[in-house]
């Protein structure tokens, strides 16, 4: 039996890196999966190679509307939902000077509001469920701050936050709510760029473990978080960063 079996679970963000690996590990383990990303064609790709256990569904998480949608036809199609990983989100390197109020409002949008729209628009179906966990993807960087990320900082500051409320919030209902904050994962979300490089070799570098973490090394933690392993553990903060943050 799997670690998760029995469990409905949605993921954000599923289409690619953590997100898709976070939605291949807890299927895995016997979850139905719920994939949903605004990039339909690879989400519909990384649910067929996940198997029968997963089905993909369009969601701009940023939209209220959307979200509601979502936790109607996961319902429909698996039951009530028991877990829920906000993981979407989007990040750029960008100074304060250079930071238009556009920009600044999209990732707020995306990396916050998404997990305030998403914890409210689950918590009927949870509570129907007898329960549930949510897992809040932040970052090391929602703990410390960084320069040229104010606003991916602000966010995942922000989501730190919010995992405790609604922890204290959603406890009489059984529902455990904790916040994970990767360091310096081997994603897409790691600039390309030779400045983005560059940023990646100093982040390894003041690394205790001085390597990058993989996807995987994240998804276990999402699934023990899902699991009833976790069923004492609410409004934690868990930080996999290789030992980044030890080192600083």
């Amino acid at each position: 039996m799997g670690r998760v079996e029995g469990k409905v679970a949605i993921v954000t963000g599923a289409a690619q890196g953590l997100g898709a690996s976070n939605a291949r590990v807890l299927a895995e383990q016997g979850a139905k999966v719920v994939l949903t990303d605004i990039l339909e064609e690879r989400g519909r790709e990384v649910a067929t190679q996940i198997g029968s256990n997963a089905t993909f569904m369009s969601q701009d998480v940023s939209r209220e509307q959307d979200w509601q949608r979502v936790i109607n036809d996961a319902e429909g199609e698996f039951g009530a939902i028991s877990v829920l990983v906000n993981n979407a989100a989007i990040a750029t390197r960008t100074p304060i000077e250079k930071l238009t109020l556009a920009e600044y409002q999209r990732m707020i949008d995306v990396n916050q509001t998404s997990v305030f729209l998403g914890m409210r628009a689950v918590l009927p179906s949870m509570r129907r469920n007898g329960g549930g966990s949510i897992v809040n993807l932040s970052s090391a960087a929602g703990i410390v701050g960084m320069p040229g990320v104010l606003a991916y900082g602000a966010s995942k500051f922000a989501v730190r936050g919010m995992t405790k409320t609604a922890a204290a919030e959603f406890a009489s209902d059984n529902i455990r709510v904790n916040s994970i904050h990767p360091g310096a994962i081997n994603t897409s979300m790691a600039p390309p760029t030779e400045e983005g490089q560059g940023l990646v070799d100093m982040v390894i570098a003041t690394t205790a473990l001085r390597r990058l973490g993989e996807p995987v090394e994240v998804s276990q933690v999402v699934l023990m978080l899902a699991s009833d392993e976790s069923s004492y553990i609410t409004g934690a903060e868990i930080v996999v960063d290789g030992g980044f943050l030890n080192v600083r």
